[in-house]
């Protein structure tokens, strides 16, 4: 166990903050929300409610369709665009998908290589591209959960003022939904941007993510070993 924990130590501490801060949200929501009821006269909702209301699956899902968009664009960018310097780059000159050497496939593939690498045709291509179809895939179904979620929380502001309900395709057209879109985007370019320009510059010694503290500015990771 102490050695599955040591192997697996970065995974399980963003996983263990991951459930904290959405429990944290969880409690801090309902509170928020409850003061919300209580001041329009209403009765408090139970924290299971909440948590099963369109109101807390819009905020949660907002947030997951950005973070999971911003790394597919991450990921499928990186194979074609370089960043000159940068260690979240490859070098210049490596663009593009590389070949069956370069990526262990087919007669190239290592004896501990995954089966799929050393088959071809359809499994291959679905392990190739597994990554990002994941990431894509999540970033789907959570736009589209809070797409949706969004849709019941408009219809029922809209009922309480006495206003006739939209339909889910009538509310992708809205400035709340676009909005609430569009502020997580923008933040989480902004975030992958910096830290590709930035890590040209700046350094953090013994982190996966920073060239070696004495690389050269305009040298990768890769190219300085």
């Amino acid at each position: 166990m102490s050695r599955f924990v040591k192997d697996a130590g970065l995974s399980l501490f963003f996983l263990a903050i991951f459930v904290l801060a959405l429990v944290g949200q969880a409690f801090a929501g309902h509170a928020q929300n409850n003061e919300e009821l209580l001041r329009h006269g209403q009765p408090p909702e139970s924290m299971w409610q909440f948590v099963t209301s369109s109101e807390f699956a819009v905020d949660v899902a907002e947030n997951w369709q950005s973070e999971f968009f911003q790394f597919f664009l991450f990921i499928l960018m990186t194979v074609w665009l370089v960043q000159h310097g940068s260690p979240e780059s490859k070098k210049p000159g490596d663009e593009g998908l590389g070949s069956d050497a370069d990526q262990l496939l087919g007669p190239h593939a290592r004896p501990d290589s995954p089966a799929w690498a050393k088959v071809e045709g359809a499994r291959r291509w679905l392990l190739s591209n597994s990554l990002l179809l994941v990431m894509g895939a999540v970033f789907v179904f959570s736009w589209l959960a809070q797409s949706l979620a969004g849709a019941a929380v408009a219809n029922e502001e809209a009922m309480q003022h006495g206003e006739p309900p939209m339909t889910w395709l009538a509310y992708l057209g809205t400035a709340d939904f676009w909005n609430r879109t569009l502020q997580n985007w923008q933040s989480e370019f902004l975030a992958v941007g910096c830290m590709v320009a930035f890590s040209i510059y700046l350094r953090q010694r013994g982190s996966a993510e920073s060239k070696p503290v004495g690389t050269p500015h305009h040298v990768s990771s890769e190219e300085s070993q």
